[in-house]
């Protein structure tokens, strides 16, 4: 990242993999075109939050349904390939050759650690072994086999109190899970918190803080007990004026679909509201499927609000990750993901907000974990006048790549040609009962 002679910053070079004309693929410089999750190998891998039950071990693969009609290649052999030519450690043999010849060659030889690889089911030379084993040249066509799934149950007497039951950690143990069979202690009292507080109050026998409001923030946040304090922003402005707290979150169904961006997904939602307390909604004014301005210390958005019974008469909430560009995606110009979804980030500042003090060029985010605060917003919530209807901002359309096709209006999709049932009222409201 460079700084430009405006103060603002830039990234000299972007480099996105996308399968889809995404909203990032017109800020890249270049675009490795990805595959469809339908084209591609893919792992829910034992390392990476799998699948598992709370009665049993699981993971699984995708495996390609369809071959690309292009040229493609998926993010993992792209990956696997540039790792293989710039001569990783861990992808190149003492030789000095390429270690794995692509992605489902590196899923199956992979070891963290010997006999623990990406996948747990199938191990051993002849595929009999669970979760520890050699790697198994066939895993994949045995995973194929088994429908994409492995399962391994775990015994009753290994299913409860795991942080204290030592047939769970043992078993754990071995399959790499935990690096000790020694009980799991919960803590309440954190000591590797109260390593950082002393670093804050100057006692640690390591780095510490240099600038006074950095040294508070250790002292102050970083309390080895679980304690409340109001968030960093709401500390900053006038809680008054901004009443209402605002969230959002993906949806499950979105969130649980990796990589699975398509059509059919747009008929579970196109669009998304803001979801309002009905008490406070009608104290406010505000009628069901209306449009309010919702401002914060930082900008201001139009959005379509629904009311509801299931929220905190101070909390409104939304799904983000809808709302898409006019354009993008392959959508029409005026989809409704482009003329009424909307996104929260107008209205959250990367730092804290300005108060003339050196928590001015703060950065707006947890101060233990770092994470954007986004849960810390607060909003104050106006009717629209009449005839703003609308999302707003709204930005120009993506234009179209040379030699796109114009996406079609209409998507269906049948195994078989589709027929069509001549049925008598009679016939429907008996259920063919005789």
């Amino acid at each position: 990242m460079r700084q430009e002679d405006d103060g603002e910053y830039k990234i000299p070079f972007i480099v996105c993999s996308d399968a889809f004309h995404s909203e990032m693929v017109s800020y890249s410089d270049l675009v490795l075109p990805d595959t469809t999750y339908l084209e591609r190998y893919d792992t829910i891998s034992m390392l990476d939050r799998p699948i598992s039950e709370p009665h049993a071990a699981c993971d699984s693969v995708r495996i390609p349904v369809i071959l690309p009609d292009r040229d493609v290649l998926s993010w993992q052999e792209v990956m696997i390939e540039m790792a293989g030519r710039l001569g990783f450690p861990a992808f190149t043999r003492e030789d000095g050759g390429r270690k794995y010849d692509g992605y489902k060659d590196f899923i199956v030889n992979f070891e963290k650690e010997p006999g623990i690889g990406f996948l747990a089911g199938y191990r051993g030379k002849d595929g009999t072994r669970s979760l520890r084993g050699e790697p198994n040249p066939e895993q994949w066509e045995a995973y194929e086999e088994n429908e994409g799934f492995f399962e391994f149950e775990l015994e009753p007497n290994q299913r409860y109190l795991r942080h204290a039951n030592r047939d769970y950690l043992t078993l754990a143990k071995e399959a790499g899970w935990v690096g000790s069979t020694d009980q799991i202690v919960i803590e309440l009292y954190s000591e590797k918190l109260q390593t950082f507080r002393l670093a804050g109050q100057g006692l640690y026998d390591g780095p510490m803080p240099t600038e006074a409001h950095h040294r508070e923030r250790l002292q102050k946040y970083f309390d080895p007990l679980p304690f409340y304090y109001m968030p960093l922003e709401e500390q900053r402005i006038d809680r008054d004026e901004y009443p209402f707290h605002a969230v959002n979150q993906r949806p499950m169904f979105m969130y649980h679909s990796w990589d699975s961006q398509n059509a059919w997904l747009r008929q579970i939602m196109s669009q998304n509201y803001l979801f309002m307390n009905r008490v406070a909604g009608e104290k406010a004014g505000i009628e069901d499927l209306s449009w309010v301005w919702v401002e914060s210390h930082n900008g201001r958005i139009r959005v379509q609000v629904k009311l509801m019974e299931g929220c905190n008469e101070q909390t409104v909430w939304t799904w983000n990750a809808i709302a898409k560009k006019g354009g993008a995606w392959g959508l029409s110009k005026d989809a409704n993901e482009a003329t009424d979804g909307f996104l929260m980030n107008h209205l959250i500042s990367e730092l804290l907000p300005r108060k003339g003090d050196v928590l001015d060029r703060v950065t707006n985010s947890d101060p233990v974990t770092g994470q954007a605060a986004w849960y810390d917003l607060r909003v104050k919530i106006t009717r629209a006048a009449p005839g703003e209807t609308g999302a707003w901002p709204t930005f120009g359309a993506v234009k179209p790549l040379p030699g796109a096709t114009e996406s079609p209006q209409m998507l269906s999709y049948a195994t078989h040609r589709n027929v069509n049932l001549k049925r008598a009222m009679a016939d429907v409201l008996t259920r063919g009962e005789k």
